[in-house]
């Protein structure tokens, strides 16, 4: 692990939990309706959270990850900050708001599978501002030239711009990733222009590319959304997760597919976000980004497995066991990687 290409990870997003309702009925909820169900035992978690926490399983106990963001002076709060403390983040960056409360929300669920979410909007995410993130200032000066960043979700996108800004100053890589609803946004306002990976789905990927993702030949729409983004970065690189389509990179110069492992899904929740921690995890091993994305796509495959969001059985040991008994073809780097 004295070999990797960066030093740290300077991470910001969302940090919060939620619970999964499941519905008794398939017919769409009404306006006044009550309705029964019950909660599920599965745990949500946000976007920061379950990136880092597979970048810092993966990498070990000497990489360093600072995480970046605020939870509400609360029992959710706690909790989550001391499961991050002990998976073993530095959590110096992390504060508690002393109004606003954890980011949370409610998974409602369907018994076909589809649902929605219900996530407050006051959270003390909201709350991580540019002078919040302008104090790491003092990190990227320790780490110049050596740090890879993250920009996710779940936070102020000005925070997030402000991050990338630093990141860009201190010559840092910068990975960033954004909602459907935020695209058009991030697009505007010169954002996508610092960011050398740019981690999205299909559905991001339609507001990018204009086209309707639910309708559009997945390839189609993925050329498309690359056309487009080189327009606005011509060195941007990108990785589009597809579900049952697998997923896709893009390096500059050439595209690449990697197929879906065939897996019995228990959730496909924050499957995105396992594939986006597994690709920095092998950029950050020095690893080609086609060869992260082999990375990416077992962290992903095995994710679904869980009905958490965070797998908690997911280390460098089980990625291996997986795609031996998956008969999974990895490149050299990728096996000795998960082989050590």
């Amino acid at each position: 692990m004295n070999n990797l290409r960066y030093k740290v990870l300077i991470g910001t997003g969302g940090i919060g939990s939620g619970k999964f309702f499941t519905l008794n009925g398939n017919h769409t909820l009404g306006r006044e309706e009550s309705r029964s169900g019950h909660f599920l035992a599965q745990r949500d978690y946000c976007k920061l959270h379950i990136i880092s926490h597979y970048v810092k399983v993966l990498l070990g106990p000497n990489f360093q990850v600072i995480t970046v963001g605020m939870v509400g002076e609360d029992e959710l709060g706690h909790q989550i900050f001391n499961e991050m403390a002990e998976t073993g983040f530095d959590m110096r960056f992390v504060e508690f708001h002393e109004k606003a409360p954890t980011l949370n929300s409610i998974c409602f669920l369907y018994p076909d599978g589809t649902g929605g979410n219900l996530t407050i909007d006051d959270s003390a995410c909201n709350y991580v501002g540019i002078e919040y993130i302008s104090q790491l200032e003092g990190e990227f000066t320790k780490y110049r030239g050596k740090g890879i960043v993250l920009a996710a979700a779940e936070v102020p996108l000005e925070a997030r711009k402000e991050l990338l800004q630093l990141a860009t100053h201190y010559s840092f890589y910068r990975v960033a990733n954004f909602t459907t609803g935020e695209m058009h946004a991030a697009l505007s306002n010169g954002s996508l222009k610092m960011v050398n990976l740019l981690g999205i789905n299909l559905d991001e990927a339609g507001v990018v590319a204009e086209m309707d993702a639910e309708t559009s030949p997945p390839l189609d729409l993925v050329m498309e959304t690359i056309k487009r983004l080189r327009i606005e970065n011509p060195s941007i690189h990108l990785s589009i997760t597809a579900g049952k389509y697998g997923s896709w990179t893009w390096d500059g110069n050439a595209i690449n597919h990697s197929s879906a492992i065939p897996v019995q899904v228990v959730s496909s929740a924050g499957a995105g976000d396992a594939h986006l921690a597994g690709i920095i995890v092998g950029l950050i091993s020095g690893f080609h980004l086609f060869q992260a994305q082999e990375l990416g796509s077992l962290a992903a495959s095995l994710s679904v497995t869980s009905p958490h969001t965070i797998h908690p059985g997911i280390n460098r040991t089980s990625l291996y066991q997986f795609a031996k008994d998956k008969n999974v073809a990895l490149s050299s780097q990728v096996l000795d990687f998960i082989t050590n």
